[in-house]
């Protein structure tokens, strides 16, 4: 959201004191946003409980069924700072409807996908069609409501980012397992309905003349192009052997030549895509690197776990869904509690918030081959506590220093790190597994062999028979099995130590002075 849509806005805004008569339209507003926030929060889990299924019936390896999860994480943050450009020229009404229509579409489309690309593409649609979910959201909540209540006001729409990973993984791995897994986006047809009929019933067109916003497209089309050639190099990266490969150079070059136009051009552009003083505020720069980290720690278990535990352990994913969903309860008791902590140092939670995630990744650090649902559950909950306690009071601290007509370009910027964070932090999680797995194989199968004494001993090998075919085919797959255990477990570390690493950034942050 730019200045030159709030400024639009600003004739047809009620004052404070006029704003203090319309509590209930308010709260309209308020349920209304918090629905469309549900819809951007469960595209991206929904998924993740079908990946091994959606991996098996699209004929895809590993690296490249979780482009079904980062290409919507792309395109969403690509096209995330374009949501103040298209609500200052045709409004947020218009833009919410458009939005919503979209993306009801491209998950109707995805569900009848029949190949691996086309799937990826629709999954960008959705993405870019979410994008101006979330920030549009927040600058029209942040412009109707006074600030001494942007805390409960941010903590009940924040519901919507994790009533999704609650509603969406349960429901949909149980639709996945009767019904197969296009009924995990075909779930989403009726909410986008109810969002649809919701925004237009209660989202009304402000008066005022409109002014012509300008987009820098030099500096959004450099931006879009180093954010895709970097993520396609760190997702096919591993499996082209990195630098060695000749493609990778290719990627790695592009997006370092784009990243430099835009960084030449924002500091040169007398009206930047996005503008650089909104770093001179302290408060919203540490911010923005927090919602970096966060963003980077928030998705990943959750693209992690459930081919973890459905290949590895053979769980369903009815079950999958059921353990997805003890993340988003957890997320759920710790935003409730904010409600009524709204008035406490927020520096506090946000530091209790990531040391929580990183505890949480360094229990799941402690996995094995024979993890139970019960030690998934708890840490998938204690990971959701953290989320909920970082995530209102950062949102609040970093804008709570910026200029109010600031807030909608600030919002975009700040949306727009988070999706970065989240689709390269997977990408980097999913390389760190298969390579982990890949040394590990080898190590491990250096043992294996006629001279070792001990798979003379049938106590030793049970059904591993070295001197059959099957037999090495079953020792093979345990060999596989085991490495990626243990690849698992290296990512697990890397994700524990990095929410660690977030937690003294906080306190350098200033505490928003209390209204």
């Amino acid at each position: 959201m730019s200045p030159a849509d709030t400024a639009t806005d600003s004739a047809a805004q009620p004052s404070q004191e006029q704003r203090a008569g319309l509590s209930l339209h308010n709260f309209v507003v308020l349920i209304t946003l918090t629905f469309v926030t549900i819809l951007y929060s469960a595209t991206v889990t929904i998924a993740n409980v079908a990946l091994p299924d959606i991996r098996g019936a699209l004929s895809a390896t590993q690296d490249q069924i979780t482009w079904v999860v980062t290409a919507n994480i792309v395109a969403t943050a690509v096209a995330t700072p374009l949501a103040g450009w298209l609500a200052g020229r045709f409004g947020v009404r218009r833009l919410l409807l458009f939005a919503v229509t979209g993306f009801t579409v491209s998950s109707i489309l995805c569900g009848g996908a029949t190949s691996l690309p086309a799937l990826i593409l629709y999954r960008i649609g959705q993405g870019v069609f979410g994008a101006p979910l979330v920030p549009a959201s927040q600058a029209y909540l942040l412009s109707v409501f006074p600030k001494q209540q942007h805390t409960t006001a941010m903590a009940i729409w924040g519901m919507g980012a994790i009533l999704g990973p609650i509603i969406a993984p349960t429901v949909g791995g149980y639709l996945s397992e009767l019904y197969g897994w296009r009924w995990v986006f075909y779930m989403i047809v009726p909410f986008g309905g109810i969002a649809l009929l919701s925004v237009a019933a209660v989202i009304k067109r402000r008066g005022g003349n409109r002014a012509q916003v300008r987009l820098d497209w030099i500096g959004f089309l450099a931006l879009s192009v180093a954010i895709a050639s970097l993520q396609l190099m760190l997702d096919r990266g591993e499996r082209n052997g990195w630098f060695d490969s000749a493609e990778t150079i290719a990627e790695a070059t592009v997006a370092l030549g784009a990243l430099y136009i835009f960084v030449a051009h924002t500091f040169t552009s007398k009206q930047p895509f996005l503008s650089p003083s909104l770093l001179l505020d302290r408060n919203y720069t540490i911010g923005l690197l927090l919602v970096l980290v966060f963003g980077m720690l928030n998705f990943t278990p959750m693209v992690l776990i459930p081919p973890m535990l459905q290949e590895l352990r053979g769980y369903p994913q009815s079950i999958v869904g059921l353990l997805l969903a003890a993340r988003g309860f957890g997320t759920l008791i710790s935003f409730t509690s904010m409600l009524f902590l709204s008035r406490m140092d927020p520096r506090i939670p946000i530091t209790v918030g990531f040391i929580l995630q990183g505890l949480s990744g360094v229990a799941m650090a402690q996995f094995d081959i024979n993890v139970t649902t019960f030690d998934v559950a708890w840490t998938s909950m204690l990971q959701g506590l953290g989320v909920g306690f970082v995530w209102v009071p950062m949102a609040v601290a970093t804008f709570a220093t910026l200029d109010p007509n600031r807030v909608p370009e600030a919002s975009a910027v700040f949306h727009l790190l988070r999706n970065m964070g989240s689709s390269i932090y997977i990408s980097l999680s999913v390389a760190l597994l298969l390579h982990s797995a890949k040394i590990n194989y080898a190590e491990i199968s250096a043992g294996i062999s006629v001279f070792n004494e001990v798979l003379h001993m049938p106590f030793v090998t049970g059904v591993w028979d070295t001197g059959s075919v099957k037999g090495l085919a079953a020792l093979s797959g345990e060999v596989g099995r085991q490495s990626m255990m243990i690849g698992y477990i290296n990512t697990f570390y890397m994700f524990g130590y990095t929410s660690l690493a977030a937690a003294p950034l906080v306190w350098f942050m200033r505490a928003p002075k209390k209204v």
